[in-house]
C-alpha cells in the first residue's frame, strides 16, 4: 500500500488508534476531499511528544504553554496566573499527555473532516 492510498502512515508518532479513527472518519470522503482532509490534519495535529515537551516547559517555565499550544486559551491563563495551579495541574498534564494529545487530534480531525466536507 503506498502513502497516497494510506497517508496517514507518514504522520509522525500515529497510533494504531488514531489511524483506525482517521480511516473509519474519513470513509465517505471523495479522494479529493481526502486529500484535502489530510492536508489540513497534518498541519493542526500535535504528536504526543510535542505535547510531553511543552508540559515540561510549562513545569519548569512558561506555565499552561502546553493549553496555549492545544488552543484551551482561557485554561493557559488560568494556568499562568496560578502558576500551574500551583504545579499540580502541569503535573496532572504531565502524567496524562497522551490523553491531551488524543483529546486535541480527535478535535482536530473533526474540524478537518468538516472543512474536507464543504470543499468539492
Amino acid at each position: 500500500m503506498d502513502t497516497y492510498q494510506n497517508p496517514y502512515m507518514a504522520l509522525p508518532g500515529i497510533t494504531p488508534e488514531e489511524m483506525n479513527f482517521l480511516q473509519q472518519g474519513t470513509a465517505d470522503l471523495t479522494e479529493n476531499q481526502k486529500k484535502y482532509f489530510y492536508m489540513v490534519y497534518s498541519s493542526k495535529r500535535k504528536t504526543e511528544q510535542e505535547i510531553l515537551i511543552f508540559t515540561i516547559i510549562g513545569l519548569f517555565g512558561i506555565a499552561g504553554i502546553q493549553r496555549f499550544v492545544m488552543g484551551e486559551i482561557v485554561m493557559g491563563i488560568l494556568y499562568f496566573l496560578t502558576v500551574g495551579f500551583c504545579w499540580i495541574g502541569t503535573i496532572v498534564d504531565l502524567i496524562n499527555h497522551k490523553t491531551l494529545a488524543n483529546d486535541y487530534n480527535r478535535k482536530m480531525a473533526y474540524e478537518s473532516f468538516q472543512m474536507a466536507k464543504m470543499s468539492s
